[in-house]
């Protein structure tokens, strides 16, 4: 009980998810670009100042779970079990996201409308881009923690690179097909597949000791 949010902390996450959920239907309704900030904080019955206060940019309003995405990355490498590898850790952090095919998973058919909102609109896709450096800037930081290094350890950027890569073009594959009437038990189980293979093969490249690993 000790870890659990206080009273305001709990109010500042419902506000939060107030704006976000009010956010989203709009952007559903009319499109991303057709829509202010200034009406989302309307039908949010907060002030725009609020908004801003929670969402810096407005294509974050939509592309709120970023933030989880990287609590989630640290929380994994940071509190993995002793002695296993951060690609390990990895893995199984993202193999369970599809098992629960949570909404970072983002691989179901109920998220067709939330990616067509973001293929339609370019200021979303080019934020989606930013915000996926940003996760695999931080990747490349935690994996040279992990690994007793500079925090510009070139090495564990190219892995964190690596990850991201293979992690992104997977997902891109499952989210192609979803939106083209594919089932998502379908897309999911060779996305899973996609992601063992992947994962396979980055840990043989990347381990300590593999022939292509740096001395």
């Amino acid at each position: 009980m000790g870890n659990e949010p206080g009273l305001r902390e709990r109010k500042k996450q419902q506000t939060r998810k107030t704006i976000s959920d009010m956010a989203t239907v709009l952007f559903a309704q009319r499109g991303f670009d057709n829509v202010t900030v200034a009406e989302v904080a309307e039908a949010a019955n907060v002030s725009t100042k609020t908004v801003f206060n929670y969402f810096p940019r407005k294509e974050d309003l939509f592309l709120d779970r970023f933030p989880e995405a990287a609590e989630l990355i640290t929380r994994a490498i940071r509190e993995r079990p002793p002695g296993e590898e951060p690609l390990t850790a990895l893995r199984r952090l993202l193999l369970e996201l599809v098992r629960q095919r949570h909404p970072l998973c983002g691989l179901d058919e109920r998220y067709r409308l939330f990616w067509q909102v973001v293929l339609d609109s370019p200021a979303l896709r080019a934020r989606a881009r930013e915000l996926v450096n940003e996760l695999e800037k931080l990747l490349g930081s935690l994996l040279a923690e992990a690994a007793d290094a500079a925090p510009d350890d070139p090495w564990s950027r190219v892995t964190a690179a690596l990850i991201v890569s293979a992690f992104r073009t997977s997902y891109a594959i499952g989210v192609g097909r979803i939106l083209a009437g594919d089932s998502a038990d379908a897309v999911i189980g060779d996305h899973t597949a996609l992601l063992i293979r992947s994962f396979d093969t980055l840990e043989r490249a990347v381990a300590p000791g593999a022939p292509d690993a740096p001395r």
